[in-house]
């Protein structure tokens, strides 16, 4: 495991590598060939770069290319691990083609789904059990991220904190490893300088700590709205039947949205490192806007609007057909939550805080809240910028961001959709074995069937050759009437006299408790616990499947709980 980690680590680093300088390349491409003026190229080339992408996925992969963390969030849950082969490349591909002709998206979500595919298939390759395959995937995951933001302690805990994998022993050394192959191998290709450089002149003071929890609670807000807009333009989207359609609206509204607001295209790198540096110009930089730069209060609108319309470009991108991660979205919105409120407090005359502090601490507020894993954006931003010296006031604004983005969302953006399916992994082992296995999985279909015509007499025979108790009544299209229990005619069965004249109809009475295929183990438990039955009739839109017993759905909850959580 440990040599197959590293290995898994090299390859997930190279793949971050790839969709890095793709995008370079792309981008060179697109800024050189379709001309200098900023404006038309930000209306019409993110939809170019998004066609190509839905071009790729219809006409060369011929599948669909799920969203990157959500998509391993789900193979790990109800896919034993695997992930198509596809997912090794394709990711790489359309991400590229979308953010490289300025999707407004990141590129961490395809790269931990193109390292986790890599994980998963030499998983497969080496005929691997579930909890190796998944401490492979953590691996990659880790290894993913450590290459992409040269951030491999951040990367360790991401894996822990977001995939969900146990923290012991036998995952720890592993992911190490993995997180270290990758971002060496990606210091030896794109260089060992931070992604946003940062020059911290003086920490905090005191006072200034209140002003932390203050921008932590902003920052809780703030990932709220992000995720029930996000939220909102996917069920939006959805309700345009047509996929041809999409693509053009949501090309049209974007273009124009760009158009307005250049700050918004592409990943917003250069975007977020001048809110770093403290500079509000790019607001104003190549927009009908440039006449009210020197108004102070005209920059805090524009700021607001911008904080506010990225995610509706990331979701409008999304939407479209586009490929790409939220991991920069939020980072963008964070960096100019934290400036914004920072130069606010500074014009009131409250109190003059560092303002280039303040866009540093929001970036880990808005990871902490829309990721909902504040050790995650603590440990990412004080890993991206060598910020560690500002670890109290990261510490206090993620935590107050997460509580507050909690009160309000109980899912983040990547688990909302897994969680209303009920398949998301927690790391609750009760609840994380009962969303790995499925009904269908446990019905037994040994008992002996009786159809709803037939009279006491044929009841018997039915009875003579039977080893279980229940007889359920099932007419020759499969439809249950009803069942009949041993006890109920076991003062009958005996008294030929009624044999003909007593009708199965008459003794039968349909289940107060029963269960589809498709529902969860959750609510067989449920039903199990409120019933006292032992058996439990399961029945698929009036179809007669069978039974699930107690003893058996405990026997396999016991098996996988085993599979689970054993030893690597």
């Amino acid at each position: 495991m440990m040599i197959l980690s590293i290995l898994v680590g090299i390859a997930a680093g190279f793949a971050a590598v790839a969709i890095k300088k793709s995008v370079h390349l792309i981008s060179h491409f697109v800024h050189t060939y379709l001309g200098q003026e900023h404006g038309y190229i930000y209306l019409i080339s993110p939809t170019v770069g998004i066609f190509l992408t839905v071009l790729f996925i219809k006409y060369v992969i011929r599948r669909p290319v799920r969203h990157g963390i959500p998509n391993v969030l789900y193979a790990i849950s109800k896919n034993e691990g695997k992930m198509n082969r596809h997912n090794m490349f394709s990711s790489i591909v359309t991400s590229a083609l979308t953010v490289g002709f300025g999707g407004s998206v990141g590129l961490e979500g395809p790269t931990v789904s193109t390292g986790a595919a890599i994980g998963s298939n030499v998983g497969q390759l080496f005929r691997l059990n579930y909890r190796q395959i998944k401490l492979l995937l953590g691996c990659a995951c880790a290894a993913a991220m450590s290459a992409i933001f040269k951030a491999p302690i951040a990367a360790i805990v991401f894996s822990l904190e977001v995939i969900m994998l146990d923290l012991t022993l036998a995952a720890i050394v592993p992911i190490l490893l993995a997180s270290i192959s990758a971002v060496i191998v990606s210091y030896i290709f794109m260089g060992q300088e931070v992604v946003y450089p940062f020059e911290l002149f003086h920490t905090y003071e005191m006072i200034d700590l209140v002003y932390y929890v203050f921008l932590g609670i902003v920052a809780g807000f703030v990932s709220s709205y992000f995720t029930r807009i996000y939220i909102f333009m996917e069920k939006w989207f959805e309700k345009l039947e047509k996929h041809r359609i999409r693509l053009p609206v949501g090309g049209a509204l974007l273009g124009i949205l760009l158009f307005f607001f250049p700050a918004l295209y592409g990943e917003g790198y250069d975007v977020i490192n001048s809110a770093l540096s403290g500079n509000t110009n790019f607001i104003f930089e190549n927009t009908i806007f440039q006449n009210w730069s020197g108004s102070i209060w005209a920059a805090f609108i524009l700021l607001t609007v911008i904080i506010a319309f990225k995610v509706v470009a990331t979701s409008l991108t999304f939407g479209s057909g586009g490929v790409g991660g939220i991991f920069a979205p939020t980072l963008f919105m964070g960096a100019n939550t934290g400036l914004l409120f920072a130069n606010i407090v500074n014009k009131l005359g409250f109190h003059q805080l560092p303002v280039q502090n303040f866009a540093l601490i929001g970036m880990a507020g808005l990871i902490a809240g829309v990721l909902q894993a504040p050790l995650t954006g603590l440990f990412l931003i004080a890993d991206l910028t060598g910020g560690y010296e500002m670890f109290l006031p990261l510490m206090i604004t993620a935590t107050a961001s997460f509580a507050t983005a909690k009160t309000f969302e109980r899912h983040s953006v990547y688990t909302h959709l897994l969680a209303m399916r009920k398949e998301l992994l927690t790391h609750d082992k009760d609840q994380a074995v009962l969303t790995m296995m499925e009904v269908k999985n446990l019905i037994e279909t040994d008992f002996a069937t009786i159809d709803p015509k037939a009279t006491l007499g044929d009841l018997v025979n039915v009875v003579s050759d039977a080893h279980r108790n229940l007889f359920p009544v099932v007419d020759s299209n499969g439809r249950m009437h009803g069942m009949i229990k041993m006890d109920d005619i076991r003062k009958i069965i005996f008294k030929p006299e009624l044999y003909k004249t007593t009708m199965v109809k008459d003794l039968m009475y349909m289940p107060e408790y029963f269960i589809s295929p498709d529902d969860s183990m959750e609510d067989l438990v449920e039903m199990f616990r409120k019933s006292s039955r032992f058996n439990i009739a399961v029945i698929d839109h009036g179809k007669y499947l069978g039974f699930i017993s107690r003893a058996n759905a405990f026997t396999a909850y016991r098996n996988q709980l085993k599979m689970f959580s054993g030893d690597y």
